[in-house]
């Protein structure tokens, strides 16, 4: 996969079969969409291609600030890369290019890509105050010589009238619910970052936890205990990750703290992923020192527990 920022550097030697989105996640939906559009490329001989942005349009316009992504532009690349893709280009969505007008993009694609075949879903829209619906790609499809495909959006579940989307999976991150996340992102949700020092004061209760550096615009569950996966390269451990202030301690910036199970050796500097795989419990304020270890030792059997039968 050749990872782009601008339409100009393609250089394509053939025709592409192209899809445009944010791809947040590259969840189910996203895959089901790259699916399609891969089998036609590979079918047809043709290149596959995404076209995607940075910044989140919604960061743009509703002028959002604070943790929101549920995968950082490299992450996002990496994971379309791997459903087959040949080329993402991840454009910079800024005040100029939201006020481009749907046919201009539209000269930018058939200009830069040779495109032969154009990917949507049912929802779609481009250009300034989304004038570029679908009916709108099929007229200009039909008279620029691109076929135009649009498929409906996958549901979360059989019967369901709510699709799987990025947003409902924030939605569900910011409510705990890390299981239902899995289901329609496809794999475990996850945070990665440096371990940094923190205040130490779970190595001396017995208890050491990586503070990890998440990235400061992903957004992470709600607070409280989650049990999951933490891996260090090629490694990977039973861990127990607690996201909140350390009422306990009267804290009040939130931070991720995993306790690798089973762990003793010094990872101060290196990188961490942790996998969600449950939530145990909710952030909780304990009446002393006692309380919380005791806790802490249920929290982590729990963990093994649920991680064992996983």
């Amino acid at each position: 996969m050749i990872h782009l920022s601008d339409l100009a550097e393609a250089h394509l030697s053939q025709p592409s079969v192209v899809t445009i989105g944010v791809f947040d996640g590259v969840h189910r939906g996203h895959r089901y969409l790259l699916k399609r559009l891969v089998d036609e490329a590979r079918a047809s001989g043709r290149l596959a291609v995404v076209v995607t942005f940075y910044p989140h349009p919604d960061m743009v316009l509703r002028g959002l600030v604070g943790r929101y992504y549920l995968s950082d532009p490299q992450t996002r690349a990496r994971l379309i890369g791997e459903q087959g893709v040949d080329y993402v280009i991840t454009l910079r969505f800024d005040d100029t290019l939201r006020h481009i007008r749907a046919l201009t993009f539209t000269d930018f694609l058939v200009d830069n890509l040779k495109v032969a075949a154009l990917w949507v879903g049912s929802d779609f829209a481009m250009g300034y105050q989304r004038e570029g619906n679908t009916d709108f790609l099929r007229a200009q499809g039909a008279a620029r010589g691109f076929e135009v495909h649009v498929i409906d959006l996958l549901m979360a579940d059989a019967g369901d009238d709510l699709a799987i989307s990025s947003t409902a999976i924030r939605a569900a991150l910011e409510s705990g619910e890390v299981e239902r996340a899995r289901a329609w992102l496809g794999e475990s949700y996850r945070v990665r970052g440096e371990v940094v020092q923190g205040n130490q004061r779970g190595r001396t209760i017995g208890f050491p936890t990586a503070n990890i550096n998440v990235w400061e615009d992903q957004i992470i569950p709600v607070n409280g205990v989650y049990a999951g996966w933490a891996m260090l390269g090629d490694e990977r451990f039973m861990a127990v990750t607690n996201i909140g202030v350390r009422p306990t301690f009267g804290g009040q910036d939130v931070t991720v703290e995993t306790h690798l199970l089973d762990f003793q050796r010094d990872i101060y500097g290196q990188t961490l992923t942790f996998t969600f795989e449950a939530r145990l419990r909710s952030e909780l304020k304990f009446s002393g020192i006692d309380a919380l270890i005791a806790q802490i030792h249920a929290d982590a059997e729990a963990g093994r527990a649920l991680l064992t039968a996983l």
